[in-house]
């Protein structure tokens, strides 16, 4: 019944943009926090973005100044708009909705930064 799933990966040039969407279902989208995480192979995953329910948000270091994280309720989507992209940005972004005592997770997309 809930929902996650994330589109807009793909292949681009270091120096690209690309935006990530995560659209949500089988939730009151309104009342939970939002955030991006990402992992590439053989590393820890790490918080990439988060936007909360009142819409503050939080970058992590590597990424300030680069991405932004967005919500639209209306449409129970989360963006990720990437720009500046590097080699050290590629992994798979997984979306994620939390509220208390629940967290759900999307199947993830991949992102890869190459020339």
């Amino acid at each position: 019944q809930v929902q996650l799933v994330e589109s807009g990966g793909g292949l681009v040039q270091p120096g690209g943009s690309l935006r990530l969407s995560c659209a949500a279902s089988g939730i009151i989208f309104t009342y939970y926090n939002m955030n991006w995480y990402r992992q590439a192979p053989g590393k820890q995953g790490e918080l990439v973005a988060g936007i909360t329910s009142g819409d503050s948000t939080n970058y992590a270091d590597s990424v300030k100044g680069r991405f932004t994280i967005s919500r639209d309720n209306a449409a129970n989507t989360v963006y990720l708009q990437m720009n500046s992209l590097t080699p050290a940005d590629t992994a798979d972004y997984y979306c994620q909705a939390t509220r208390y005592g629940v967290e759900y997770w999307g199947k993830g997309t991949l992102v890869t930064v190459s020339s």
